[in-house]
């Protein structure tokens, strides 16, 4: 290892990580073969998760492992190491890093790259932590897919009518993307299992939305959010806006509006906050609680650090007074000119702004179904699920994802989704477990 070398140290393997380094990758290329460059990539996980796929991959038109990237094929270049950066001390250019196995240790670096995206943001909701998911990672998706298969063949086998009750209704809260596209696959998928089943109906399935505004998928516009609405409640399910889970202990649901009822499945995907690494740390934050962030997505007020994506506060030069949304279409543009620019810092040549004007929004709402608004364009069903498809394919990194992406939607046109829940491989040792202690 050349000791001379810089060291560039990028905090989290998310859109703005991989991106980042992949640019990098061939914007460093001779200086990286050469040792004068070295690049470490800390994060917990060994993929990126494309998460605008994780719907379909819950409902089962995506295979799992197709959504997500594997970072130490993709990134031969650089080092990953898997944990999480506890603390970033700028001053001394040190990241307090802990590996998920094993002892902290400390990182030295000469330039940083906070990346690490975004958690799920929560509120003091008594029995939200016990009974309810997010829908933020791979894990959660296929969970979710197990377990609504699963309570659909716990309510075949029982006759208990508050049992079936309860196993039969689900609950979203949070109507933007995530929430909505969750939903919606979910449901469809649903719908086609419950063919199979004789004690289980469609009216049986009970699909309620909670969302404490009044509209939803604001990104798409009130128009086609509105329409959006009335297409859920015409497939059933209950969309209930200006509402707020109060509790849900025991699975027990209350709502705001007065309602009460009893639910195996409580999704929570009421929007996010940034990575708690941004307060650990002497890096300035601003008043959301973002790293501060200049349009050249440098840190403001110190050398040598820049930031993007959902941690960074980056101030939309197309929208003066305004920040940038915190969405993929965003990150992925701003790792694209987070890498040049560390490569013209390294260079030691002016860095340029990050201009990206905001072109719209699509959402999938099941199979052939969805909605969009590009470039003022709204389109609705059939059209807006094709142009939902076709573009997150084009975002999709790597050929070799987007290949097994196509090949998957292919074998879905001439084959029925699968329906089986897999629910065991969450506890695969209880069978053994109790076939040893028997």
């Amino acid at each position: 290892m050349n000791r001379n070398s810089k060291h560039i140290v990028v905090v989290g393997g998310g859109y703005v990580g991989l991106y980042t380094v992949l640019r990098l990758q061939r914007t460093l290329r001779r200086e990286l073969r050469e040792g004068s460059v070295r690049i470490t990539v800390l994060t917990p996980e060994s993929h990126m998760t494309y998460q605008p796929f994780l719907p379909e991959a819950a409902a089962g038109n995506l295979s799992p492992r197709h959504v997500v990237v594997p970072l130490r094929r993709v990134l031969s270049a650089a080092t990953i190491l898997n944990g999480k950066a506890s603390k970033i001390d700028h001053e001394a250019k040190r990241v307090h890093f802990e590996p998920n196995v094993g002892t902290p240790y400390e990182i030295d670096y000469d330039v940083v790259v906070m990346a690490a995206g975004s958690v799920s943001r929560t509120l003091p909701i008594p029995g939200l932590a016990d009974a309810a998911i997010g829908f933020k990672t791979v894990g959660e998706a296929i969970a979710l897919r197990n377990r609504v298969l699963g309570l659909l063949d716990r309510a075949e086998s029982n006759g208990d009518e508050a049992l079936r009750r309860r196993a039969l209704t689900f609950v979203v809260v949070g109507g933007g993307f995530a929430g909505i596209e969750a939903l919606a696959e979910l449901e469809d998928m649903a719908l086609d299992a419950v063919r199979y089943y004789h004690n289980v109906r469609r009216e049986d399935l009970r699909w309620v939305l909670v969302e404490a505004t009044d509209r939803i998928l604001p990104e798409v516009g009130p128009e086609m959010g509105m329409w959006t609405a009335e297409q859920l409640r015409e497939r059933g399910i209950e969309v209930k806006m200006n509402t707020r889970l109060e509790s849900c202990e025991g699975g027990l649901v209350k709502l705001s509006d007065g309602d009460e009822f009893e639910s195996a499945t409580i999704v929570w995907t009421a929007g996010v906050k940034p990575s708690p690494v941004v307060n650990a740390g002497d890096l300035p934050l601003d008043e959301r609680g973002r790293i501060k962030t200049s349009t050249r997505l440098t840190v403001v007020g110190v050398q040598d650090a820049f930031a993007a994506g959902d941690v960074a506060g980056v101030p939309d030069v197309t929208n003066p007074g305004q920040y940038c949304a915190p969405n993929a279409q965003h990150a992925v543009r701003q790792a694209k000119v987070l890498a040049d620019n560390i490569t013209r810092h390294l260079r030691g040549q002016e860095l340029v702004d990050y201009r990206h004007k905001y072109v719209g929004s699509v959402a999938g709402l099941g199979l052939h179904k969805g909605v969009a608004n590009v470039y003022g364009v709204k389109l609705r069903g059939l059209p807006a699920w094709f142009m939902h498809r076709t573009y997150h394919l084009s975002r999709v990194p790597t050929l070799n994802r987007k290949v097994r992406v196509m090949a998957d939607w292919t074998l879905a046109l001439f084959f029925k989704r699968e329906t089986v829940s897999l629910g065991e491989i969450e506890a695969p040792r209880e069978e053994f477990r109790a076939a040893a202690t028997t």
